[in-house]
């Protein structure tokens, strides 16, 4: 019997693509490239979810003298425009989102909490997690796909891989900070996820 699939649209915000405080070379395009294989391949999907970086106040890892590897610029900071999602990402057939960081650094998806999209609360800690919400929705393997690579991307696809899902990271839909992205995708291979 075959299982349930879901694709994970990881950070796809202002602030991580060009023109953004922390943009990722790229990462517009990683935007539109979403929405265009999604109106082509939608129906291979059980479930589409986006995961958010949400930030109220998350401590150390906002620095005014960042290292760019713990602690990062302000970036999606709740309810500004710098945390809403690009506009080339088209959210009318996505199913649920997932908000994280709010208090601490978060880089993966399964960090996150559900949250309604426009909620300028975030979301509650006793809404479903992500691998709450994919458990209940049947789904047994992910396609993640979204921005950074090597950070949130990674991090959500180790978690799902670790939680037991079939994983695959769809890299033509990513974008990565690094220029050399072979110790990421080593890492993930390592880890059992497929790069597609």
């Amino acid at each position: 019997m075959a299982g349930f699939r879901a694709l994970v649209i990881v950070d796809v915000q202002n602030d991580f693509c060009e023109g953004g405080s922390l943009a990722v070379d790229g990462g517009a395009a990683v935007a539109a490239r979403i929405t265009s294989f999604l109106a082509e391949h939608a129906h291979d999907y059980d479930a589409v979810v986006t995961t958010q970086d949400w930030h109220v106040d998350p401590g150390p890892h906002f620095s005014d003298r960042p290292d760019f590897i713990d602690s990062w610029p302000a970036h999606c900071v709740a309810g500004t425009p710098g945390a809403d999602f690009h506009p080339a990402l088209e959210l009318a057939g996505v199913d649920a989102m997932f908000r994280k960081g709010q208090y601490a650094a978060a880089y993966s998806g399964f960090e996150g909490h559900a949250a309604q999209y426009g909620d300028a609360q975030g979301a509650s800690d006793d809404s479903d997690t992500l691998d709450e919400w994919l458990r209940a929705h049947g789904i047994d393997s992910v396609d993640v796909a979204g921005i950074a690579t090597d950070y949130c991307v990674k991090a959500t696809a180790l978690d799902a891989a670790r939680a037991g899902y079939a994983t695959r990271v769809l890299t033509d839909l990513c974008a990565g900070i690094a220029e050399d992205l072979a110790p990421t995708y080593a890492d993930l291979e390592a880890s059992g996820v497929a790069l597609v």
